[in-house]
């Protein structure tokens, strides 16, 4: 969530800051505490996590660390003396990059046979459990697009016409996971030999490329209610998941979210937790792991970090199915292929986009 992934000074302080800030205090207070690595989307209800904590006796300490390329980046360099206990949140794009590089030890989290067999890429070896799933897809700020009098696009070759021209921001694709799934979608749409081709096109029309998520849908997108400066492009890379974002609060509540999902340009992303290998609190991270796997978590999901629960007897709430769209045959690529082509995809965008 690597050569191509070139870590800047900055996240190599990030890296010492954390890893410092996880090793303070004494062996009292490491059993009690059970440290979360993940990224700055991780979210979870007070109510429900002060349940776990109640239940179990323990201190949950969350780091946050950037976007999901970049914390998974910061847990492989610090592998040999890892930031926490758990990470949460390295996906299906760059799971073998982690598994390849030791960061995690197995455990079976309870719950796990509650879970669909297409979710458990590592079924067997249990060195990662899965959590959640989304789509990542183009979202369109519905208002813009209306008071334009255009049609939103709808497809990957709908992005790269005229009248859509310098309105889409995506993310980098060797810094973010949603960035580096935006692109497997247009390899699994054009194929290994026009992928390039399609990008060029994407290039010429203007696409911008930030470096994660946050900042291109809070700082960029002009249909984000959270972002503090309003953004000037109506075309985001997210989630199918993400609409129902923009309803709580709206009274009454409106017949439609006011962002919409371009449904031809989903990928379907698998989003993991694991065990880290060397973690100060194993007996603390297992029972955290299995936390994030109890119906109560993973019911939680939906309306905190908006993506759908791994565990297939969550109930979703009514607002998160009424306004998100499904998506009934993402693009994929097999977990193999992405093992086999990863560094290379990324180096050859890079090159390419980067420009």
């Amino acid at each position: 969530m690597s050569t191509t992934r070139r870590i800047t000074a900055a996240a190599l302080a990030a890296v010492v800051a954390m890893t410092a800030l996880a090793a303070c205090g004494g062996a009292d207070e490491d059993a009690k505490t059970v440290t979360l690595v993940s990224h700055d989307s991780f979210n979870v209800s007070k109510t429900v996590l002060a349940a776990f904590e109640k239940e179990s006796g323990y201190k949950v300490r969350v780091l946050k660390g950037g976007d999901a390329g970049k914390a998974v980046n910061q847990a492989i360099l610090s592998k040999d003396h890892p930031q926490g206990d758990v990470f949460f949140g390295i996906d299906n794009t760059l799971l073998s990059r982690g598994l390849k590089e030791g960061i995690f030890s197995p455990y079976k989290a309870k719950g796990l046979a509650g879970v669909p067999a297409g979710l458990q890429l590592d079924k067997g070896k249990h060195r990662v459990t899965p959590l959640d799933y989304g789509d990542i897809c183009v979202n369109y700020d519905r208002a813009y697009f209306a008071r334009h009098k255009i049609a939103p696009p709808r497809t990957f070759d709908d992005l790269v016409k005229p009248e859509y021209k310098g309105l889409l921001v995506t993310e980098n694709s060797a810094t973010s996971s949603p960035g580096l799934a935006f692109q497997l979608g247009t390899i699994a749409k054009y194929g290994t030999d026009g992928w390039l081709r399609y990008w060029k096109k994407l290039k010429a029309n203007g696409v911008e490329v930030v470096d994660g998520w946050y900042q291109a849908y809070n700082e960029r997108f002009s249909g984000s209610a959270a972002g503090k400066a309003k953004g000037d492009r109506p075309l985001v890379v997210s989630y199918a998941s993400s609409p129902p974002a923009e309803v709580p609060g709206k009274k009454p509540q409106p017949r439609q979210a006011p962002t919409g999902v371009a449904t031809g340009t989903c990928f379907r992303q698998i989003e993991f937790g694991g065990l880290l290998k060397g973690a100060r609190n194993e007996k603390g991270g297992k029972a955290l792991l299995d936390f994030l796997l109890s119906r109560k978590f993973q019911e939680d999901m939906p309306l905190t970090m908006f993506v759908n629960p791994a565990l297939k007897d969550a109930k979703e709430p009514a607002l998160f199915t009424k306004y998100g769209a499904t998506i009934p045959k993402p693009a994929t690529v097999p977990p193999e292929t992405i093992a086999e082509n990863r560094e290379q995809w990324i180096k050859q965008w890079s090159s390419l986009v980067l420009k």
